[in-house]
C-alpha cells in the first residue's frame, strides 16, 4: 500500500461543508416557504409550553393564555426580523426562553398577589409586574451590547471554551426534552422515531422523495402523528385516563382555539402600566445574563450550520444589543416571557441543510401573520406538546453537535484541553441538576436566605448549564499556562483571531456587514 493510500486526518473546516444553501444563497421560493413555515411551527412549541406553565398560575384562563401566546408570537416575529436585518444577520429565530421561568414564577408566587380574590385581576397585576422587570432586564443587554462590553469578553473566547459552551446550550435542556415527551409516550415517541427515519434513512433509500424527506421531514412527522393523535382522541383512548394524561395527549383539551379571537393585533401596554419593583428587576437581570450566555452559544451553533465563518466580536455585541431591544419590546407588549435565540431552530438548520437568511425572514412573517389572525394560528398551536418535544430531542442533539464540532480547532490530544472541556461539561450538567433536585425535594433552591431576590439570582445562574459550563471553561482556560506559546497554539486561539474584525477576512464582511443602505445609520463598532 502506497503512502497516498494511507489514512490522513480530516482537515479543519472553517465553514461547515454539506450545507445546500448557506447564509447568502437563498433557495427556490417553494423551498423557502415550506422550510420557513416549519421554523415557525418549531418555535411555537416552546411558546405554548411556557404559556401553559405561567398563565394558569397567574390566574388567567383559556382566553388569557391565547392572548399571551398571540403576543409572544407577534413580538417574536418582529424581533426575528430585527435580528436578521440589523443584529448578527444570522438566520436565527428569536423565541421564548426557559431561562426566565425562575424569576417569573417568583414574581407570580410573590405574597403581594395572594390577596387578590378575582383571578383576572391577579393576572393583570402579575403581568404588569413581570413587564416592569423585563423592561429593567432589557437595559442590561442594551448596555452590554451597544457599549461593546460583550465583544471584549468574546475576544478572549477560544475553541476550548466555545466547545462546551455551545454544546451545553442544547445539552442543558435534557431535563425537559424526554420528560416532556414522556407525558404522552404514545404520541411523543412515534414522533421521535418517525422523524429520525424520515431525515436520516429515507433520503438514502428513496431518491425520488429526497426533497420531502430532507426538507419537510418535520412537517410530514407532525402531520402523521397529529392525525394519529386525533384518531386516538376520537376513539376514546384517553377517556379513562388521569386528567394530566388527557391534557397532554388529547387534541381537544388545549383551549387555545376557543380562547383566540379571529383577528387581533397586540399593542404596547395592552395590559396596562407596568409596575417596577427592585427585587423583581434584579432577579430578571440575572436571568438576562443567563439568556445572554445561552443566546451566544446558539449564535455560534447557527453560524456553523449556515456555513458562515466565525463572527467578529463586534457582531456578537451588535446582536446582544438588538436582543436587548427585543426584551424591551417583550416588556412593553406584555408577553410574560423574554425573547432569546431559539436552540431548537438552530438544530433545524442542520436537519434541512438550509441556512439562508431569506427562510428565517419568511418564518418571521408567518409568526406575525398567525399572531394577528389568531384563530388560524391557534389550530397549529393546539398540537400536543409531547409531539413537539419528540421533535426537539432530535433538534437539541444537532445543536449540541455544533459545540462538539468546534473541537477540531484545538488540540484535542492535549491533556490540559481534555480536562477543561470534560470538567466544564460534567459540572455544567451536574450543578444545575443538583439545584433542580433540591428544589423538587424542598420546594426552594439550595440558596434559601431571607432575601428572595438574592435567592432567585443565585438559583437562576446556577440552574443554567451553559452559564455554569462557560464560566468554568473561561476561568480554567485563562488561568492555567495561558502565557505558554505551545499551550496558546493548543488552545486554537489563532483560528478565532483570524476573524476579529471585518478587515481580517473578506468573508466576514460578506456574511455579517449591514447592507450599504443601512450601514450609514447603524455603523459597526
Amino acid at each position: 500500500m502506497g503512502k497516498e493510500d494511507e489514512f490522513v486526518p480530516y482537515p479543519v473546516k472553517e465553514q461547515l461543508p454539506g450545507i445546500d444553501y448557506c447564509i447568502t444563497s437563498p433557495p427556490p421560493w417553494h423551498t423557502t416557504m415550506l422550510v420557513g413555515f416549519q421554523h415557525y411551527v418549531i418555535m411555537l412549541g416552546t411558546i405554548v409550553l411556557i404559556a401553559t406553565i405561567l398563565v394558569p398560575q397567574m390566574g388567567g384562563g383559556y382566553e388569557e393564555k391565547a392572548r399571551v401566546i398571540q403576543s409572544m408570537l407577534f413580538v417574536a416575529g418582529i424581533n426575528t426580523l430585527l435580528q436578521v436585518y440589523f443584529g448578527t444577520r444570522l438566520p436565527v429565530v428569536i423565541g421564548g426562553s426557559f431561562a426566565y421561568l425562575i424569576p417569573t414564577l417568583s414574581i407570580i408566587l410573590s405574597r403581594r398577589y395572594t390577596y387578590f380574590i378575582d383571578p383576572y385581576e391577579r393576572f393583570i397585576y402579575t403581568m404588569r409586574a413581570i413587564q416592569g422587570a423585563m423592561i429593567c432586564a432589557s437595559i442590561f443587554q442594551l448596555v452590554v451590547g451597544y457599549f461593546g462590553l460583550w465583544g471584549v469578553c468574546i475576544r478572549f473566547l477560544s475553541p476550548v471554551i466555545a466547545a462546551p459552551w455551545v454544546a451545553l446550550s442544547a445539552l442543558g435542556l435534557y431535563y425537559i426534552a424526554f420528560p416532556a415527551l414522556a407525558n404522552c409516550v404514545e404520541i411523543g415517541l412515534p414522533a421521535l422515531i418517525i422523524l429520525v427515519l424520515l431525515f436520516m434513512y429515507a433520503p438514502y433509500g428513496l431518491n425520488s422523495g429526497s426533497f420531502i424527506f430532507s426538507r419537510c421531514a418535520v412537517l410530514v412527522t407532525i402531520i402523521i402523528v397529529w392525525i394519529y393523535a386525533h384518531i386516538l382522541t376520537a376513539a376514546g383512548a384517553y377517556n379513562e385516563r388521569p386528567p394530566e394524561t388527557q391534557y397532554s395527549c388529547r387534541t381537544d383539551r388545549a383551549g387555545i382555539i376557543w380562547g383566540s379571537p379571529w383577528v387581533r393585533i397586540p399593542y404596547p401596554l395592552q395590559w396596562g402600566r407596568p409596575y417596577f419593583y427592585a427585587g423583581d428587576a434584579f432577579a430578571m437581570i440575572a436571568a438576562s445574563f443567563v439568556s445572554l450566555i445561552e443566546s451566544t452559544g446558539t449564535f455560534i451553533a447557527v453560524q456553523r450550520f449556515c456555513s458562515a465563518t466565525f463572527m467578529p466580536p463586534s457582531i456578537f455585541s451588535r446582536g446582544i444589543g438588538w436582543q436587548g431591544i427585543a426584551i424591551m419590546l417583550d416588556g412593553l407588549v406584555g408577553t410574560a416571557n423574554v425573547s432569546a435565540a431559539s436552540v431548537e431552530n438552530s438544530g433545524f438548520l442542520a436537519v434541512t441543510r438550509v441556512g439562508s437568511r431569506r427562510v428565517i425572514k419568511i418564518s418571521a412573517c408567518f409568526m406575525i401573520f398567525f399572531s394577528i389572525f389568531a384563530k388560524f394560528g391557534a389550530v397549529i398551536a393546539s398540537i400536543p406538546i409531547p409531539l413537539f418535544f419528540g421533535i426537539y430531542c432530535v433538534l437539541y442533539a444537532y445543536a449540541a453537535s455544533a459545540g462538539i464540532g468546534l473541537l477540531q480547532f484545538c488540540n484535542i490530544n492535549s491533556l490540559r484541553n481534555k480536562f477543561i472541556i470534560g470538567f466544564a461539561l460534567i459540572m455544567g450538567l451536574s450543578i444545575p441538576q443538583f439545584f433542580r433536585e433540591y428544589f423538587i425535594e424542598s420546594g426552594y433552591g439550595p440558596m434559601h436566605t431571607h432575601s428572595r431576590t438574592f435567592n432567585d439570582i443565585v438559583n437562576v445562574i446556577f440552574s443554567s448549564s451553559a452559564t455554569v459550563g462557560a464560566i468554568i471553561a473561561y476561568l480554567l482556560d485563562w488561568t492555567h499556562c495561558y502565557w505558554d506559546d505551545t499551550v496558546r497554539k493548543d488552545r486554537g486561539l489563532h483560528w478565532f483571531y483570524k476573524f476579529r474584525s471585518y478587515s481580517s477576512d473578506a468573508r466576514c464582511e460578506e456574511f455579517y456587514a449591514l447592507p450599504y443602505s443601512l450601514s450609514k445609520y447603524f455603523p459597526s463598532y
